[in-house]
């Protein structure tokens, strides 16, 4: 379970590297593993949903090695992984999942997913739906919906798919399985997701195509290994860059980060809020990246409407971005956030209970919450519910607290960010 005490702080300041990026850090795993050769990936994320990617695929025929700071994945080829001895624990990680149903939907053999209590209540219809069309036989708890499932892969034809819900996972579990499927494979989306999954799919050597809002793959024969390094994450660097926000006087540079387009909302956010941010790009070539300077002025935030169409840029950064609105000065309104409902916990919920729990004002809503900004809040003792963003997010609000927080249930912070404490103790100024 474990417990974490947040105190206080006059400022943040000093110079900050970010942890890898953990979508990228996934999808490197994973392709890696299906390529014919040896790739090397630095500064890999090194935490326990990451983790269980190797592992999964451990003990499907893949080795790795780690040595000096980089991984090194010996990869066996796109259609020759090996049926496991037992099923797979993929722990806590609902991308492992998602992503990996759209791989196995490919390879000849027969294998169930599972993982822990929260996993098993995460829709995965999304997913097994479509696979189920393209020739996967996929069976589970309410006809597929919910782990354990087990899938039975084999010959598959491509689909074009319309994806309802703008999410990055349900969009590369079809476009991994269109490897293994004859014909096209083409995924439209009303509004884009995160697209690490096209872009490492081009680094990998396998042809990809956009047009407008749909995206298409054909059967790989062989996908090429290659060295890369792991941009910093900057879901992970959001929660500093708001410590930055709201203290005054603070002074935070943080260094090779990932600026990808379709994950940069939150840098859009805090300046329509009227945070001192100022961005230097250092590497554009596949996976953008670069510095973000930070500095907390001597006024408060200013509140903001997060609509629908921000939402696939920032959803996982929407819980640090509450905590900003609930210190900023007018109302805040977020909508179009449903999906957070069916993350690690009800992040709506746990977001809503512990700002009330501290102080803040906060009325939840179907699809998002009202937030009335205070100048401070009172402190006290809240819940994570086992979701590793909030237990980060209020740890992060206590910066600006009259007193402590308590927050209970920290242990899942290890599913992301194993260095957070230490971090935040390099960065925190008494």
């Amino acid at each position: 379970m474990g417990e974490m005490i947040a105190k206080p702080a006059s400022k943040v300041s000093g110079e900050y590297l970010p942890p890898g990026d953990k979508s990228i850090s996934h999808r490197l795993v994973m392709l890696g593993s299906l390529a014919e050769g040896t790739s090397v990936f630095t500064h890999f994320l090194e935490a326990d949903d990451c983790l269980r990617t190797i592992k999964a695929f451990e003990a499907m025929g893949v080795s790795f090695k780690k040595s000096e700071g980089k991984l090194f994945v010996n990869g066996i080829g796109v259609r020759k992984l090996n049926p496991p001895k037992s099923p797979l624990d993929l722990g806590n990680s609902g991308t492992t999942m998602r992503l990996l149903l759209g791989i196995l939907a490919g390879q000849n053999f027969e294998v169930t997913l599972t993982g822990d209590a929260s996993l098993t209540k995460r829709p995965m219809r999304r997913v097994t739906e479509p696979l189920r069309q393209m020739g996967a036989q996929i069976t589970g708890t309410e006809d597929g919906n919910f782990a354990p499932l087990t899938i039975k892969g084999g010959k598959l034809t491509g689909i074009h798919w319309v994806n309802q819900i703008a999410s990055a996972q349900v969009k590369s579990a079809i476009l991994l399985a269109g490897l293994n499927a004859d014909g096209e494979t083409s995924v439209e989306e009303s509004i884009p997701s995160r697209d690490h999954t096209e872009r490492l799919l081009t680094r990998f050597g396998v042809p990809v195509e956009r047009h407008d809002r749909k995206i298409t793959v054909r059967k790989a024969e062989a996908l090429k290994p290659f060295q890369f390094q792991v941009p910093g994450d900057i879901s992970s660097a959001a929660f500093f860059m708001v410590a930055a926000a709201i203290t005054p006087g603070s002074d935070v540079v943080i260094k090779n980060v990932g600026l990808n387009p379709s994950r940069s909302g939150i840098i859009d956010i805090l300046k329509a809020m009227g945070a001192d941010i100022s961005v230097e790009m250092t590497q554009d070539r596949g996976e953008p990246m670069g510095d973000i300077h930070m500095r907390g002025l001597d006024k408060r935030l200013q509140a903001v409407i997060i609509n629908k169409e921000w939402i696939p840029n920032l959803i996982d950064e929407l819980p640090i971005l509450m905590i900003a609105c609930a210190l900023a000065e007018g109302r805040s309104v977020i909508r179009g956030a449903k999906e957070l409902r069916v993350k690690e916990t009800d992040r709506i919920n746990s977001m809503a209970q512990g700002l009330k729990a501290i102080g803040g004002k906060v009325q939840p809503t179907e699809d998002g919450c009202i937030i009335n900004g205070v100048s401070r809040f009172q402190g006290g003792a809240i819940s994570s519910f086992g979701d590793h963003r909030t237990a980060m997010s209020f740890a992060i609000a206590a910066l600006q607290s009259e007193k402590e927080i308590l927050i209970q249930d920290t242990d899942c912070i290890m599913t992301s960010y194993p260095g957070f404490e230490a971090d935040l103790a390099k960065l925190v100024k008494a």
